[in-house]
């Protein structure tokens, strides 16, 4: 029997349908931080040495990065693409995966923090609340849903068995 429904919507239920894309989401949030931070609320900085600064920084955005890399290679060597607003063919519960189910999130919150001890602004750490319930509803438990409906007892088991971030 052929699908007869017209290819926009069926592209929509092929996919987790998340409200956008999740580094547009993180972006518009630092934006928005950054933008209370000097423009409005003006805090005293975080208090912290230089050097400890540039220390943290780069250890956020080193593991940050690492964990976007580790998750982007096991969806390629799947074959199955990363962006969640593509249509997901194959499960992927292997490497970085067996520890968390949503390593590149976690990445992009270790890098962002980054950013926000890089900026010296404690205003887009208090974002990080909005960002998080925002990435939670709008996105993950999306994808989750889509995933389960998606690859059954397989996912759900793997849900089950592995923590939603660590």
């Amino acid at each position: 029997m052929t699908d007869t429904t017209p290819p926009a919507a069926r592209s929509a239920r092929d996919t987790a349908g998340v409200v956008a894309p999740p580094p547009l989401i993180y972006l518009g949030f630092l934006i928005l931080g950054l933008a209370l931070e000097f423009l409005v609320v003006r805090t005293q900085g975080l208090d912290m040495p230089v050097s400890l600064r540039w220390t943290v920084v780069a250890v956020l955005i080193l593991t940050g990065g690492g964990a976007i890399t580790a998750a982007v290679l096991r969806f390629r060597r799947a074959g199955t693409p990363a962006p969640p607003w593509q249509p997901t063919t194959a499960f992927v519960a292997q490497g970085i995966y067996r520890f968390t189910r949503n390593p590149m999130y976690l990445g992009m919150t270790l890098i962002y923090c980054a950013l926000a001890v890089a900026a010296d602004a404690p205003v887009v750490f208090w974002m990080l609340i909005p960002l998080c319930v925002t990435i939670h509803y709008g996105v993950v438990l999306r994808e989750e849903r889509y995933m389960a409906d998606r690859f059954g007892t397989a996912y759900i088991d793997y849900a089950n068995s592995v923590p939603r971030w660590l």
